[in-house]
């Protein structure tokens, strides 16, 4: 059971000045590089992002290794860095990988605490040469992983497949939670053609790719104890979701001010539809749950900063408060501007589909809420 007065400094709630200052760096960078039509016109490439940009960002931002420790290439920050990155990066709906390499593996890696593993991987990802996921993370509240591991002479080989894997058709690298006969544990993959097959899935939102990857022999090196197997995976995925949070937050900005600035342009009966009280109160409704929002994830990202053991519960609260304000703002974004909003044309449809996909990214709001119940002593029972 976790307290309920969690120790928090309330100082690390705020932006620091080169918190500030990073955020309007990014916020240039992406209106200059990741409007709608360049997203769009990312997704017609064979990664679905544009490769140049992804190097920029790690090169001239250093976006990939704010959180990666210096020993290993990175800046050395820590989580609320990237969490500033990664709401930027939400509010522009920006398509490249972001979150399956530098915040699930790379985290997955710093976790398992494998200096060999970290000193092989972790400088790539900084530098933007690497880009890496997970699979079979979504198995750990089950015995039976859908991957297996098995010696073949002195190396081991995965057999089996995992479904819907972030950027899985296109990663260097995979970190797979796999099945062994001593139980779970955590291998790095670098997939070839030969031994793993992986088929793109088509899914709601398209500017975060996801596929299938079937293992048939494919070569893996083991990452970590298997002792420390579960708790890697438990925080990559309590990570996730915080960083998940911080993308939702950032568009759900975006969608509000959006939603504003049409109210004040539009004009019906003589006047800015924004003066209607009906349409003010609707607006103000998504201000207080990105309020509400913004909120939940600061906490989540400083839970995760320092790692806190309070993480799993603040992660599950950003989880639930997170994606019900993004499916809000998207939802008043299409409607609040009318026919257009409804068109293929306007970008309101691209944050439609990225707020509902993330709301069930790692879990249903309703799982969470039941999760949330147990770590807090409210309930016992299973989260599934």
């Amino acid at each position: 059971m976790h307290r309920r007065h969690p120790e928090i400094d309330p100082q690390s709630l705020s932006e620091t000045d080169e918190q500030r200052q990073l955020r309007a760096v990014l916020r240039d960078f992406h209106t200059e590089t990741s409007g709608p039509e360049d997203v769009r016109k990312h997704l017609a490439t064979p990664r679905g992002h544009d490769e140049q940009l992804w190097a920029r960002l790690a090169g001239e931002i250093g976006v990939h290794g704010l959180a990666v420790p210096e020993e290993y290439g990175g800046a050395g920050f820590t989580f609320a860095e990237l969490a500033v990155a990664l709401e930027e990066s939400g509010r522009a709906l920006y398509c490249a990988p972001l979150l399956p390499t530098v915040v699930l593996a790379a985290h997955a890696l710093l976790y398992s605490g494998d200096r060999t593993a970290c000193e092989r991987y972790l400088p790539r990802i900084a530098d933007g040469t690497l880009t890496a996921t997970v699979a079979g993370f979504d198995a750990a509240s089950s015995d039976e992983p859908h991957v297996t591991a098995e010696q073949s002479g002195a190396r081991w080989v995965l057999r089996g497949r995992a479904d819907f894997v972030l950027d899985g058709a296109g990663a260097d690298l995979i970190l797979v939670r796999a099945r062994t006969p001593a139980g779970p544990r955590l291998f790095a993959c670098e997939p070839s053609p030969d031994t793993s097959r992986r088929t793109p899935r088509r899914v709601l939102d398209e500017t975060r790719r996801q596929a299938l990857v079937e293992f048939r022999g494919a070569p893996a090196t083991v990452v970590g104890t298997a002792e420390g197997t579960e708790d890697t995976v438990a925080a990559t995925l309590d990570t996730g979701r915080a960083a998940l949070a911080a993308e939702q937050v950032g568009g759900s900005g975006h969608a509000l001010d959006a939603t504003v600035g049409f109210a004040g342009q539009r004009q019906q009966f003589g006047r800015p539809i924004g003066s209607f009280q009906a349409v003010k109160h609707r607006l103000a409704d998504v201000l207080v749950a990105l309020e509400a929002a913004r909120s939940a994830s600061s906490y989540a990202t400083a839970c995760a900063a320092v790692a806190s053991p309070q993480l799993p519960v603040a992660a599950c609260a950003a989880a639930v408060v997170c994606s019900e304000t993004f499916r809000l703002a998207t939802a008043e974004y299409v409607q609040l501007h009318g026919g257009i909003g409804f068109t293929w044309e306007h970008p309101a449809h691209l944050y439609v589909r990225r707020a509902r996909s993330a709301e069930v990214l790692f879990g249903t709001t309703d799982r969470h809420r039941v999760l949330l119940a147990q770590l807090i002593g409210l309930t016992t029972g299973s989260a599934a």
